[in-house]
């Protein structure tokens, strides 16, 4: 029995990357040898232990093959005869396909480190196709190697190509394609995951409501890029540059994605199109079971973002209502999200990039001067009950509004 580290543990220590979990394949065992030495037995559709004191993943080398459609639709072999060589074969990538012994001897039958030197994302072999899901991990690999120049492979790309007109991609389940999202928009540059779908064919099937995006013209004066499609990639990167928050990203990426309905008669101009969105954002997050918060807050942004641009121009009650809208006093954090992809949106614009965008400031500043009001003050001091109560804090906020504006101008 011979045991070696394999896979993405390899991969980021070469380049210099963290490395957070680790994983083993064990040759030459099977799975009775395995529970004797006092590994516990977890996996499901083939043989993965847990190491009894490091308690990191030790799976059984296996081969595999293909029968039916999905991540399902696979045949697993565990054999103690089964090798090494045999086992990385079946990995996605040639990064990933590289094994080291407990000497710290690499075993690299498919060129993995020289893949690595070349910054190359290239599959190992043409079973690569055989699981959908590798369409979206090559683009979240893209999107989280971008920084270190990484590129895919012009064949793998085109296997990928082949495998989104397969219509195997319909096969995967909503989970798995948001795990493999929510991990892409955690990397530095999220948008290289969606264009990379769109380069291969994959985000008319998996994203058709972002797909359709491109092609929609906006106004020249305010969107250089003209396309809808570019300028929700643009803002996209603008957003991961001010916060590492993963829904405040992905509402970013849903925040024009009414633009797609707009009636060509009506183009480059695109009114109500927030409003519009909303149906199209609550579909989306269904259908791929995304988390509550991460709906709501794409909700609030498709709602609000355009009214922040001209925050100097709304009256006082209009700005109270923007505040009552994505319920600042209870969650506070919800101000600066919504300043934040308002500035995405305003600097995601070609030559518009490098832009101040003082309007967000300046809403996270008026929070903070309303926030001064004493609720408690109010209650005290006041014979007030039920609706006036109410009454006389909004009152109060709009006075506070009103002070803030004549200070500022």
């Amino acid at each position: 029995m011979k045991i070696y580290l394999v896979g993405g543990a390899i991969r980021d220590d070469l380049l210099n990357i963290k490395v957070t979990d680790k994983d083993w394949v064990v040759v030459g065992s099977n799975i009775n040898l395995m529970l004797k030495l006092g590994f516990k037995l977890v996996g499901k559709d083939f043989p993965v232990f847990l190491h009894p004191k490091t308690h990191e993943e030790y799976a059984l080398a296996r081969t595999e093959y293909k029968f039916g459609h999905g991540y399902k639709g696979f045949k697993y072999c565990a054999s103690s005869k089964v090798t090494l060589k045999e086992d990385l074969l079946r990995r996605d990538l040639t990064i990933n396909a590289i094994a080291k012994d407990e000497l710290g001897n690499f075993y690299d039958p498919y060129n993995g480190l020289q893949d690595i030197k070349n910054r190359l994302l290239k599959h190992v072999s043409s079973s690569f196709q055989d699981d959908p899901l590798r369409v979206l991990r090559v683009a979240r690999f893209a999107a989280k190697l971008k920084y270190l120049n990484f590129r895919i492979d012009d064949n793998t790309l085109k296997l990928m190509k082949i495998m989104s007109h397969s219509g195997e991609l319909s096969y995967l389940k909503p989970e798995r394609i948001w795990k493999e999202t929510y991990n892409a928009l955690q990397s530095t540059h999220p948008q290289v995951f969606f264009k990379v779908l769109k380069k291969c064919n994959a985000l008319s099937i998996i994203f058709p409501e972002i797909n359709a995006l491109y092609g929609i013209p906006a106004p020249l004066k305010w969107h250089p890029e003209i396309d809808t499609g570019i300028h929700t990639m643009l803002t996209l990167k603008i957003i991961s540059k001010l916060t590492n928050n993963v829904s405040t990203r992905f509402a970013t990426l849903c925040h024009d994605i009414g633009k797609g309905l707009t009636p060509k008669k009506l183009w480059p101009r695109h009114p109500g199109h927030g409003e519009a969105g909303i149906p199209l954002i609550k579909k989306l997050c269904d259908r791929l079971k995304i988390p509550s918060n991460f709906k709501k807050i794409s909700i609030l942004a498709a709602r609000i973002h355009d009214i922040i641009h001209n925050i100097y121009n709304q009256k006082p009650e209009d700005i109270l209502n923007i505040y009552n809208i994505i319920d600042a006093w209870r969650k506070p954090e919800r101000v600066q999200q919504m300043a934040f992809i308002s500035e995405a949106d305003a600097r995601g614009r070609l030559t518009l990039e490098s832009i101040e965008y003082k309007q967000g400031k300046y809403f996270i500043n008026m929070y903070k001067y309303i926030s001064k009001l004493n609720i408690k003050n109010i209650l005290n001091n006041n014979n007030l009950k039920g609706y006036n109560i109410n009454k006389k804090i909004q009152s109060e906020r709009i006075k506070l509004i009103k002070y803030f504006l004549k200070m500022e101008n």
